[in-house]
């Protein structure tokens, strides 16, 4: 079903960034469309994976907000369907499963961000422009930046080692990114938590996340490679360097 914006005659033309919205409450996903219209986004709903799916191959999104816990297919199954498919679409999980193993499996899965139930809808507005900002550019740095024979565009989002691209997500590319404006200084957990997942609670936990994360970057920026650029500094973080 679509809700795509329309604009009437002589209005100006806004250019809106397109929303698949994908859960089995269909109030649910009626209260979160209404309310991301003001915000000049355009949404399209599905009640299951597969019309998710279906929806995904007719229109792809430029944000996904995904249910856990769909009828017959769960949005975890859709979830790494669409990564083994390549798909590298920004996904913000939503679950009532709120526990810190919960986040974990969502982002191991390939999620992006996840919002547990109950959530105020400004939460989620401010979430779904997050991920929007770091998958889609917005004032990103202008100068391509190298450590060792890794390469990052934020411009164009790619990531490079040698000749080899790096399929990484947008929550993978924002935290390498963010490793490499250090300049091979030792980077903490909360500084991750703060300025890569823009979490400014003291009282959230994100050390499990991270280090989820983190394993997930270094088996595609190192694991394929001669050399390792992503180090642990025991106690302290982690640094982004061409040699320990």
């Amino acid at each position: 079903m679509s809700h795509d914006r329309q604009e009437g005659r002589g209005a100006k033309t806004i250019t809106t960034r397109h929303i698949l919205l994908v859960d089995d409450e269909a109030r649910l996903l009626e209260t979160v469309a209404r309310a991301l219209h003001p915000e000049e986004f355009s949404t399209a709903i599905a009640g299951s994976a597969e019309e998710a799916f279906s929806l995904l191959q007719a229109r792809p999104p430029d944000l996904i907000v995904l249910d856990i816990g769909l009828p017959q297919s769960s949005g975890l199954d859709l979830l790494a369907r669409l990564r083994s498919a390549g798909v590298v679409t920004p996904v913000l999980l939503l679950t009532a499963q709120n526990e810190p193993e919960d986040r974990v499996r969502g982002l191991e899965a390939g999620a992006d961000d996840y919002l547990g139930k109950p959530f105020s809808l400004p939460e989620l507005i401010a979430r779904v422009r997050a991920l929007l900002r770091r998958a889609g550019g917005h004032a990103p740095p202008q100068t391509e930046m190298t450590v060792g024979d890794l390469r990052l565009d934020p411009v164009q989002h790619v990531a490079t080692r040698g000749d080899i691209r790096l399929d990484l997500t947008s929550r993978e590319f924002a935290l390498l990114v963010y490793l490499a404006e250090q300049k091979g200084g030792v980077v903490s957990r909360e500084m991750l938590a703060k300025n890569v997942w823009h979490e400014t609670s003291r009282f959230t936990p994100l050390n499990n996340v991270i280090d989820v994360q983190i394993a997930r970057l270094r088996q595609k920026l190192d694991e394929p490679f001669p050399t390792r650029l992503l180090h642990t500094v025991r106690g302290l973080g982690f640094r982004l360097k061409e040699q320990a």
